[in-house]
C-alpha cells in the first residue's frame, strides 16, 4: 500500500513534467494546462466585458500556470515521501520536526528539496530515498529555468506581432495604391510584410499563449491591422510586374497560412480568411478587421 501511494505522488509529477515539456518544447494544437487555463480566463474575461482583466490575461494565467506545476510537484513529491515518514528518514538532535504529523513533514521536506535549501534538519536515510530527494531538487531547478525560459521567449513573440501591427497601421495611413506598388520597392515591401507574417504564424504555432496576450491600442494590435495586409497583396497581385505579384501571391499565401492557424488552435470558424480574421479582431474586441 505504501509503494502504491508513493506512485500516486510520482504519477502526479510525471504529468507536470509532461505538461511542461509539451507547453514549451513541443507545443501541441489541443495544448495542455498553459492553454486550458488561459483559454477559460480568456472567455471569463471577455463574457464580463472587463477590459482592464483582457489586459491582464496573459501575464496573470503564466503566473497561475507556473504556481499549479509548482504546487503539483510539491504536493506529488510529498505524497512519494508521506507513506515512509518518519521510519525512514533521519532527523538532526532536538529537531522537533519528528513530532509533527507525516504529512506535514512530508510537505515541508518536499518544499525545502524543491526549492534546493538544504536545511538538513529533515534527511532521506533509505537508499532509494536518498537518489529521488536530489532528483526532486533537480526537477525544481528544471522548473525554474522553464519558467525564466518562458517569459523570455513569450515576450519577444509579442513584440514581433506587434512590430507588424504598427508597421501594417503605417501602411495604412499612406495607402499606396497599385500604381505606387507597382515597382521593385513595391516587391520588396510585398515580401518583407509575407517574411513577417510567416514568423507570426509560427510564432502562434510554437507559442500559443501568446494569442492571449491582449496588443492595446489599434495600431499595436494585429487583430485590428490583418485586415489591411490582405489589400496590400490584391493590390500586389494586380500589379503589371511579375515580380510584384509573386510577392503579392506570396503575401495572400502567407495570410491564408495565418488564417488556418488561427482558425484551427483558436477560432474554430470553419470560413475563408476574411471571416477569420473578422473573428479574430472580434475575439480581441476590435469589431472586425480594419482594411
Amino acid at each position: 500500500m505504501k509503494w502504491l501511494v508513493s506512485l500516486v505522488g510520482a504519477g502526479l509529477v510525471m504529468i507536470t513534467l509532461r505538461d511542461l515539456f509539451h507547453t514549451l518544447w513541443h507545443p501541441t494544437r489541443h495544448g495542455g494546462l498553459s492553454r486550458l487555463v488561459m483559454t477559460a480566463l480568456w472567455r471569463l474575461a471577455r463574457r464580463f466585458r472587463a477590459r482592464r482583466l483582457v489586459g491582464l490575461v496573459g501575464p496573470l494565467a503564466m503566473v497561475t500556470v507556473v504556481g499549479m506545476w509548482t504546487g503539483t510537484v510539491i504536493i506529488g513529491w510529498a505524497i512519494v515521501y508521506w507513506p515512509h515518514m518518519p521510519e525512514a528518514f533521519t532527523f538532526s538532535p532536538g529537531s522537533e520536526a519528528a513530532r509533527e504529523p507525516a504529512l506535514l513533514d512530508s510537505v515541508y521536506l518536499s518544499l525545502v528539496v524543491v526549492a534546493t535549501l538544504g536545511l538538513g534538519d529533515i534527511a532521506p536515510g533509505e537508499g532509494w530515498l536518498r537518489l529521488v530527494s536530489p532528483l526532486e531538487a533537480l526537477v525544481g531547478f528544471a522548473l525554474l529555468t522553464a519558467t525564466v525560459s518562458w517569459v523570455l521567449e513569450i515576450y519577444p513573440a509579442l513584440t514581433r506581432r506587434r512590430v507588424l501591427a504598427i508597421r501594417l497601421a503605417l501602411l495604412r495611413d499612406a495607402d499606396p495604391t497599385t500604381r505606387q506598388i507597382d515597382c521593385t520597392a513595391g516587391a520588396v515591401l510585398l515580401d518583407s510584410l509575407a517574411t513577417e507574417v510567416v514568423r507570426v504564424r509560427i510564432d502562434f504555432t510554437q507559442y500559443s499563449e501568446a494569442y492571449y496576450f491582449h496588443d492595446g491600442d489599434d495600431h499595436s494590435s494585429l487583430a485590428a491591422m490583418v485586415g489591411h495586409a490582405a489589400v496590400l497583396a490584391e493590390r500586389g497581385q494586380a500589379a503589371g510586374r511579375p515580380e510584384v505579384r509573386l510577392a503579392g501571391d506570396l503575401l495572400a499565401g502567407a495570410l491564408n497560412d495565418l488564417a488556418a492557424t488561427l482558425d484551427q488552435r483558436f477560432l474554430h470558424t470553419g470560413g475563408p480568411p476574411a471571416d477569420v480574421f473578422a473573428a479574430y479582431a472580434a475575439d480581441h474586441g476590435r469589431g472586425r478587421a480594419q482594411p
